[in-house]
């Protein structure tokens, strides 16, 4: 009988490899074994999507107690169970549930020469290019040929020629020898997000995956098809021959793009990026991210990166070490009452940077602090409209009602003079309403920033800040949760982790004592910032933890929580 458990969801009793399990009423077998430990080899299956049954290397075993004759006791084993009669043919566990006093085998000769058979008939046309494949390393085909596959083959007729290196949208590009019909792709962009441009053509051996001849693969979450893919049959026109993937150190972060905060991993050799990925967070963005957020860090490695501070001297610019930069800005802006002075943060900034400005604001007195606030368009999946990844931080620290509501009054107190120096952190002002003319009638401009751009050049003090993946820190997405943002690799040059320079800053200002880690800081935020309250940098974890409520939803979230409720996938 299934037994409640405490979430008031049946649990039934089933034997998988001859231990007992208790799992939820309705789980599919695959995801059974997955609890208890046991993997079931598979290409077509994703819980995320439905499930086909296609490629059929989740064969397993499956048995059931018989029905006993009317007056019949069940015969038990030593545990107290109906004894089970295994079925002669194997079933798919991708697609089939549990019931009670089921069993399960994932080990022994039916299913292991079912395994072999399908590795087999996979390798038949699979062409021999491992070697040069992008996906090697991270390759199922890879894997379970080797676990699961004969040493050599009997196939002795000419291998089927099929297209490749075809480019089937602006980032993808498809190899149809190396795809073994899994159609994950295909129910991603069915499923996920409503783009029906995948499909398979002709029949047996000659069968082929293609797009519609006048559709390519261009929206904006191709490539987590790529993600999907279990071998080399789609992959990255970012990422393909860049760099072999045993060579990366993955880091956990979150993507800057907007305000959704989707979990990443940063892939990274030697100081440079090469690539960004989904992590899933069911509470954030699933499994996936928009291609844009992916590809969105090739500015780290621009030529007009800053990689140091600048100080200006004759109408020109020259290096600067650290302590003179830090000196000549908190000189610069101490020549000024507080009314006079105005700081322009960045809603990309971290918690622990925007408090860092709070404590700046303070001791000078600034009579405006303020964000830029940037909008665009929501597309009803995971890009969110504010393109701010940490509008909720700065509300919260920098006591911010409405972000963005006071740039209008400094642009105006600039340019009629009543603000005399202005302090941009990670903005250009030119494309927050103001213009050269303001810039020019300032007296003191200090501002940080990472590519060299207008509001640098007219700048007294350059100080040159760290990328998302170059720096530590916390933010804030737009449903309220705290995130972790994790450094991958350093800043180029002399640049410096943002959080540093404006800790430096506070001290030739207030001539304090200054925080000896990053934890510290983080520990101070807390204990200043009632939304803070309690939190411990170690304890947020890789998925974050619910700091701000609001009413906020994530419609690709929403979406697939309603077809995990149908039964259509595991969620």
């Amino acid at each position: 009988m299934a037994a409640p458990n405490q979430s008031g969801t049946d649990l039934v009793d089933v034997q998988i490899d001859g231990a007992w399990h208790q799992v939820p009423k309705g789980t599919r077998m695959i995801e059974a074994c997955k609890q208890a430990g046991v993997e079931v080899p598979h290409y077509c299956y994703h819980p995320k999507l439905t499930s086909p049954g296609n490629c059929r290397m989740c064969l397993v075993e499956m048995g059931m107690p018989p029905r006993p004759t009317p007056g019949e006791e069940p015969k038990l084993d030593a545990d107290g169970h109906a004894e089970i009669q295994w079925m002669p043919r194997p079933v798919i566990a991708c697609a089939n549930t549990v019931a009670p006093g089921m069993g399960i085998r994932t080990q022994g000769k039916l299913t292991e020469e079912c395994r072999q058979g399908v590795m087999e008939f996979l390798l038949i046309n699979h062409p021999l290019d491992c070697p040069i494949c992008d996906q090697a390393g991270e390759c199922t085909l890879q894997e379970y040929s080797v676990e699961h596959g004969n040493g050599a083959s009997r196939f002795l007729e000419n291998k089927v020629k099929k297209p490749k290196s075809v480019p089937i949208g602006p980032r993808v590009r498809l190899d149809d020898e190396r795809c073994v019909l899994c159609s994950r792709c295909v129910r991603f962009s069915r499923e996920v997000v409503d783009d029906d441009v995948f499909g398979f053509v002709d029949r047996g051996s000659h069968n082929v995956l293609t797009v519609h001849p006048d559709r390519p693969l261009a929206n904006n979450y191709s490539l987590n098809t790529v993600d999907l893919c279990p071998v080399g049959a789609l992959t990255s026109e970012d990422f393909r021959f860049q760099m072999r993937v045993w060579f990366l150190k993955e880091t956990k972060s979150i993507c800057t793009g907007c305000a959704r905060g989707c979990n990443t991993v940063i892939g990274s050799r030697e100081g440079k990026v090469y690539r960004q990925t989904p992590r899933e967070n069911n509470e954030v963005n699933s499994a996936w991210m928009c291609d844009a957020g992916r590809l969105g860090f090739h500015y780290l490695d621009s030529e007009t990166r800053l990689t140091g501070p600048l100080i200006r001297e004759g109408g020109a610019h020259r290096p600067a070490g650290w302590d003179e930069a830090i000196r000549a800005t908190a000189e610069g802006l101490s020549r000024f009452a507080g009314g006079e002075i105005a700081i322009v943060a960045s809603g990309r900034m971290t918690n622990e940077e925007l408090f860092l400005v709070r404590t700046l604001a303070e001791t000078l007195g600034a009579g405006a602090v303020d964000i830029v606030r940037r909008e665009g368009d929501a597309d009803g999946y995971l890009v969110h409209a504010d393109k701010n990844p940490n509008t909720a931080g700065a509300k919260s620290v920098l006591k911010l009602r409405s972000p963005g509501s006071k740039l209008r009054a400094i642009q105006k107190g600039v340019a009629d003079g009543t603000i005399k120096a202005v302090l941009a952190l990670g903005e250009n002002l030119l494309k927050a309403g103001f213009d050269a003319a303001d810039l020019a009638n300032l007296e003191f401009l200090a501002s940080s920033h990472l590519l060299a751009n207008p509001t640098a050049q007219a700048s007294d003090v350059v100080l040159a800040g760290a990328g998302f993946a170059e720096k530590r820190g916390t933010m804030i997405n737009a449903t309220g949760r705290l995130q972790r943002l994790n450094k991958a690799v350093e800043p180029p040059g002399d640049a410096r982790d943002d959080w540093e320079f404006l800790h430096d800053l506070n001290r030739a200002l207030d001539g304090g004592d200054g925080l000896a880690e990053f934890v510290d800081l983080f520990t101070l935020l807390a204990n200043t910032v009632p939304a803070f309250k309690g939190q411990k940098l170690s304890t947020i974890g890789d998925l974050g933890t619910p700091l701000v409520e609001n009413e906020e939803t994530v419609p690709l979230i929403e979406r697939e929580r309603e077809r995990a409720a149908q039964g259509m996938i595991v969620g």
